[in-house]
């Protein structure tokens, strides 16, 4: 397939950012000799999400250091399913590793996917063996969601697994032509398939700063891997309906009949009141329910691309095996 001219490394580490430019130096501390020890030749490829504060500063004075890094900056935040994204789209290695900035996900552990991966496995996946650091609220939120998922989605998601793993380029360029905008990134991982397996990591404390997810953004992104990989809310309504209509239609005879027996009963005012508005709540959830998935397909059909670069360090890097789903607006 065609690249931009320049040898294929043996493996690359995508790492998305957003305001961690006091991470970006420990980071390097600790993942690049482990790099050194695992695989002949590598590349670190930054994703920098619209960070404002001087994290891309901090990449290009790195970078300046080892020309084995390169970084590409959104024009702004377009989020980090979508820097995971750019992140495939631009990584040249044989293999690709996806790592968060933070140092919770520990990069001694990229040498045990690489074994895995050389072992024969495409896909190589870490397991969170505990949430100990998140908040009661978050890990409650968190084991409801996949066991909602679990239930009703229509790919099975590996428990623990998350963002941090290995993937064989053949898998790469399998996610590379799903161009979907709402994205679901651990549903397309188990989507695609190929030959799998897992290795559990114990989670360590962020080495810097707080956690950019907050509720509303999780809330988000749960709905967002929900209605993409799932139709059951949609059925949901449909038997819900089906068993109220049916209700009715019981209760109408019931009242037929009773009128024909026992002549005309008035019924009360409040009964009335309650019973119109519970039904008409109920359709506007419904209809809501139903907004979620032409929202989707409004932002499908109008094809804007993913996300728009507008700087870049260390010189083009983009494969161009498929039409591309980005501006491009470095001069």
């Amino acid at each position: 397939m065609p690249h931009s001219g320049k040898p294929r490394p043996e493996l690359s580490i995508v790492i998305p950012v957003y305001n961690e430019a006091e991470t970006i130096a420990p980071l390097l501390a600790r993942l690049v000799p482990v790099l050194e020890g695992c695989v002949a030749t590598f590349e670190i490829l930054f994703i920098d999400d619209g960070s404002s504060d001087a994290t891309m500063a901090r990449i290009r004075q790195a970078a300046e250091q080892d020309k084995r890094l390169r970084a590409l900056a959104f024009s702004r935040n377009f989020g980090k399913e979508i820097a995971l994204a750019a992140g495939l789209d631009h990584a040249r290695g044989d293999a690709v590793v996806l790592i968060d900035a933070d140092l919770q996900h520990p990069p001694e552990l990229i040498a045990t996917f690489i074994a895995k991966w050389r072992e024969g496995y495409e896909m190589v996946y870490g397991e969170r063996q505990d949430r100990a650091l998140d908040g009661p609220l978050r890990r409650w939120g968190t084991e409801k969601f996949y066991a909602l998922f679990k239930r009703f989605g229509e790919t099975p998601l590996p428990e623990g697994a998350g963002d941090y793993r290995l993937m064989d380029r053949k898998v790469v360029d399998a996610l590379r032509r799903l161009g979907e905008r709402a994205r679901f990134s651990k549903g397309l991982y188990a989507w695609v398939g190929f030959k799998s397996i897992g290795v559990p990591f114990a989670v360590e404390a962020r080495h810097h700063g707080s956690s950019k997810w907050d509720y509303g953004t999780l809330t988000r992104f749960a709905s967002d891997g929900l209605f993409s990989f799932s139709t059951l809310p949609l059925k949901l309504a449909t038997y819900i309906g089906l068993a109220i209509s049916v209700f009715a239609f019981t209760f109408a005879l019931t009242v037929v009949a009773r009128t024909l027996l026992l002549g005309v009963d008035v019924p009360g005012f409040p009964s009335l009141i309650v019973s119109v508005m519970f039904f008409s709540g109920l359709q506007l959830v419904f209809l809501g329910i139903i907004g979620e998935y032409i929202g989707r397909i409004f932002a499908e059909v109008k094809r804007r691309p993913l996300y728009i670069i507008a700087d870049e360090i260390g010189g083009q890097g983009a494969r161009d095996d498929r039409q591309p789903q980005a501006i491009r607006a470095v001069s």
